[in-house]
């Protein structure tokens, strides 16, 4: 007999209690951690009738915020959680046909879709969550030639340790939907290290920033801007 088997979502339980009390679209797009500065929208470019995709969307509140101040051809939030799915549905489905919500892993989901996004990016989503050896090239593969890809990920653990001088991942805590202990792998990783997978996968243009974190958070992290395009 074979035993199928499902793997928790471990993104069940984020986002919940903001989105009961917060069901609005966001007037601002930031891509620091804390998400009250630093620079916006502006580093994707023109997005006026462009197809845009959010990696690792969440709730979509970023892809809302496109879909409804920058007029691109469509935006497609992607992200593999059901629970998160769900709720960006719930939030913001009555955005379509502008704004489409889909439930996919972001890996296969990209390699299916070769030259037809022209901007793809990551707000300390998938590109923080997927091996960039697998993530890297499918977004490669799916920009057209030229086509940018930009994300945000954090510069350093957030207890202070610095970020890997290699392409490994780290186990961080996490939660099953019942509340059981669990861990995900995240991708902390220096700059250097950005540059060289990223190079190695077909982009080219590539710049990495580091934006500090402002000195009075709770929970201070800085944040890496890494922006690229595909080769044409």
């Amino acid at each position: 007999m074979v035993r199928m088997t499902t793997t928790a979502d471990l993104w069940h339980h984020y986002g919940r209690t903001r989105a009961k009390r917060d069901r609005a679209v966001p007037n601002a797009f930031h891509w620091i951690w804390s998400q009250d500065g630093g620079p916006g929208c502006e580093v994707l470019g023109d997005l006026t009738g462009r197809v845009v995709g959010d990696l690792g969307a969440g709730a979509a509140r970023h892809a809302a915020h496109v879909a409804v101040h920058h007029e691109p051809a469509e935006i497609v939030a992607i992200d593999a959680s059901p629970a998160q799915y769900e709720m960006a549905t719930d939030l913001f489905a009555h955005l379509a046909p502008r704004l489409r919500i889909t439930s996919s892993d972001v890996v296969p989901h990209l390699q299916a879709t070769m030259s037809v996004y022209d901007v793809l990016y990551s707000v300390f989503g998938a590109c923080d969550f997927t091996d960039p050896r697998a993530l890297l090239p499918a977004a490669a593969v799916a920009l057209k030639p030229g086509g940018r890809l930009v994300f945000s990920t954090l510069a350093h653990y957030l207890n202070g340790s610095p970020a890997q001088p290699d392409l490994v991942a780290a186990a961080i805590p996490a939660k099953t939907p019942e509340g059981g202990t669990a861990s995900l792998r995240r991708w902390v990783l220096q700059e250097q290290v950005w540059v060289k997978a990223l190079d190695e996968a077909g982009f080219t243009n590539i710049t990495a920033e580091v934006l500090p974190a402002k000195p009075d958070e709770p929970r201070a992290a800085g944040t890496l801007l890494v922006i690229a395009d595909r080769q044409g």
